[in-house]
Formats: C-alpha cells, sequence, structure tokens
C-alpha cells in the first residue's frame, strides 16, 4: 500500500497542466493615450489572437516598482499553444497585409516593449 501511495504521489506532478502566461512590459509613447493601447488589445484579441486560443488582458500598475509602465499578459493553455500562436504570429508578420502585421504597426506606434518573460501558472 505504501509502494502505490509513494507511486501515486510522484506521478501527480507529471499530470498537472499549466497555462502559459506572456508577459510584456510596456511603455507608452508621449502620443499614445491608455485608451488608445486598450483598444488596440481588444481588437487584437478579437482579430487575431482567438484563432489560437491566445487570451490578452492589460495591466495598469497601482502600487509598482515601475509606474511608468503597463503590463500586457497573454494567457494560452500550454506552453506548447503559445509557441504555435508564436510560430503564427511571426509568419503572419512577414505578409504586410495581414491582420498580425498591421496590429504590430499600431502596437509600434503606441509604445515600446521594455521586457519579456514568460511563465507557467498551476
Amino acid at each position: 500500500m505504501k509502494r502505490l501511495l509513494a507511486a501515486a504521489v510522484m506521478a501527480w506532478p507529471l499530470t498537472a497542466t499549466a497555462d502559459h502566461l506572456d508577459v510584456i512590459e510596456v511603455k507608452l509613447n508621449a502620443d499614445c493615450s491608455v485608451d488608445t493601447y486598450l483598444q488596440i488589445a481588444r481588437d487584437f484579441n478579437s482579430e487575431w489572437a482567438s484563432a489560437y486560443d491566445y487570451r490578452s488582458e492589460v495591466l495598469l500598475p497601482i502600487q509598482s516598482h515601475n509606474l511608468e509602465c503597463l503590463y500586457w499578459v497573454g494567457r494560452s493553455k500550454t506552453t506548447e499553444g503559445f509557441g504555435n500562436a508564436w510560430d503564427a504570429w511571426v509568419r503572419d508578420l512577414k505578409n504586410p497585409d495581414s491582420v498580425a502585421a498591421k496590429l504590430w504597426a499600431r502596437f509600434g506606434k503606441c509604445g515600446i516593449n521594455v521586457s519579456r518573460r514568460g511563465y507557467d501558472a498551476y
């Protein structure tokens, strides 16, 4: 019985699944408002991300080490799912008429990515 319990405890972490979080710290340009950035993020979710099971939200800091930046938090069900979405994004950027390229141009006019991190969330 002890061996069966030990095997179950050891196998449990292997069955856990985690969401993948894509966290980007963004500094807005002086001529871009938070409302403008939020609209781009909404358009990103509805026009591109939903096809890849990716969903983003924007965090505005109230208390943080950096109150000048906002934080993009994208979520995929798995790291593999994030990788598939990333591959599609990079592929789509090669076509200047694609939705991704048009969104990327809007993001570029609005702000600059300061840092990017990835996390597994359990």
